[in-house]
């Protein structure tokens, strides 16, 4: 049986808020590339949700470092928090990208890579969700279908770079492309790691 961690724990409220947070960006950054109108709004409504996470993570590191006993090991929950940072710290650079390229429509390829982002980040968040508990089976679940959202956006990514260059004749359209393309997978890579992490938290304190 699993030991319970308490619920309303204060870094597991904020670690939830981070996971919200990235949600949040993942719906935004969604949006953005299915309805591309209102381009610099949008990106600097994205804009604003990174700072929300800056914000929150700011906060987490700083009760860490007022707090003296934590429920989990402190270099776990700042390493958590780190990497949801970097979770929406990359979305929102894929939108700046889209936005500074002067993009005229995302590709369907660029579409699908952000369907999967967004699937991998609700992954993560409902992980996040299932680690007070210490809920080893729920986590495991989730951070498998993040591994396997992780593997898809690996395949998109080759597939798309290899018609990219087969179809694009404009060397600088290649570059922008190429560019957004790799930023938009390097989400998915995180999510990943905060998936190991996750796993890893659960198996040191069941």
């Amino acid at each position: 049986m699993f030991r319970v961690m308490p619920q309303d724990d204060k870094f597991f409220t904020l670690l939830n808020t981070a996971a919200a947070n990235a949600v949040d960006t993942a719906a935004a950054l969604s949006d953005f590339v299915q309805h591309f109108e209102n381009v610099q709004e949008k990106s600097r409504h994205i804009k604003e949700l990174e700072s929300r996470g800056d914000n929150i993570t700011h906060e987490i590191i700083t009760k860490l470092n007022q707090t003296f006993v934590t429920p989990i090991d402190r270099e776990d929950i700042h390493a958590i928090a780190s990497h949801m940072d970097d979770i929406v710290d990359w979305m929102e650079a894929a939108s700046a990208r889209l936005a500074m390229y002067r993009i005229e429509v995302p590709t369907p390829q660029c579409v699908a890579l952000v369907n999967v982002i967004e699937q991998s980040v609700q992954e993560v968040k409902a992980a996040v969700a299932a680690l007070p508990a210490r809920n080893f089976e729920l986590v495991r679940r989730h951070s498998m279908e993040i591994n396997r959202l992780e593997n898809e956006a690996d395949r998109l990514l080759r597939e798309d770079l290899a018609d990219l260059f087969a179809t694009e004749k404009d060397p600088l359209t290649v570059m922008k492309w190429k560019e957004i393309y790799e930023t938009l997978e390097v989400v998915t890579d995180e999510c990943e790691d905060v998936a190991h992490l996750l796993e890893s938290v659960v198996m040191k304190n069941a």
